[in-house]
């Protein structure tokens, strides 16, 4: 049966898409428009409980049982398991993939996501946080930079989804504070991955109806007191 993913063209959105176009597995797209509040609809609350996006509804999970899932590391997990693919089975080897992408998701996505606001959509200047979240951003870069001039890929010689979680947050180092130049380890490993047909694929998944720019009201949703009341 076909999968349901409730997504949104964002780094963590796309991660997903990306997996499940690798995968070539059938699913079905939800869009939840963050900047309209859709991720506090109740429908949605159900299935992820924080009011993130991306969410993933198996119908036909373990024991064939439907399953829901958040958080976008823990859906690449259940999909590599699902399917056999792009996480090693046992041993050292999935460790390290799994370590790599446990750094994507505790480091670099909320670092990253965190210089990008501060430069990006913070409605007033705030060069503290300028200057230690693009801190932190270049010293992420610099670890992934020093990792891959050891490993072609995050985990090892094979692409896993440790490549898959962290890529979509390298699309846009400018923005974070980063000169992409100063990390050609990195910029190998971007290139190579970018060229994947299934990342081409996936990085168009709603493309089309994001909005370039965020109007007051959308950056009160995303980043106003109302997304911290209870629901």
């Amino acid at each position: 049966m076909t999968l349901q993913v409730y997504s949104w063209p964002t780094p963590n959105g796309h991660k997903v898409h990306i997996m499940l176009e690798e995968l070539g597995l059938a699913y079905e797209v939800v869009p939840v428009d963050i900047g309209a509040g859709a991720q506090f609809e109740p429908d949605f609350l159900r299935i992820s409980p924080n009011n993130r996006i991306p969410a993933l509804v198996d119908p036909e999970g373990p024991g064939g049982q439907p399953l829901s899932l958040f958080e976008s590391g823990a859906i690449l997990i259940y999909l590599a398991e699902k399917t056999g693919r792009f996480l090693p089975p046992e041993g050292g080897p999935r460790y390290a993939v799994l370590q790599w992408l446990m750094w994507q998701m505790g480091g670099l996505g909320p670092m990253l996501g965190q210089a990008h606001h501060f430069l990006q959509y913070a409605p007033e200047d705030v060069p503290y946080g300028k200057t230690r979240y693009s801190g932190e951003a270049r010293r992420l870069y610099g670890v992934l930079d020093r990792r891959l001039a050891q490993s072609r890929y995050l985990g090892g010689d094979d692409y896993s989804i440790a490549d898959m979680a962290a890529w979509p947050w390298t699309r846009v180092p400018h923005k974070q504070g980063v000169e992409r130049d100063d990390y050609p380890n990195f910029r190998r490993w971007f290139a190579e991955i970018e060229a994947r047909a299934a990342v081409q694929r996936g990085i168009k998944v709603l493309s089309g109806i994001r909005r370039p720019v965020l109007d007051d009201r959308q950056k009160e949703i995303l980043f106003g007191a109302g997304q911290h009341r209870p629901r």
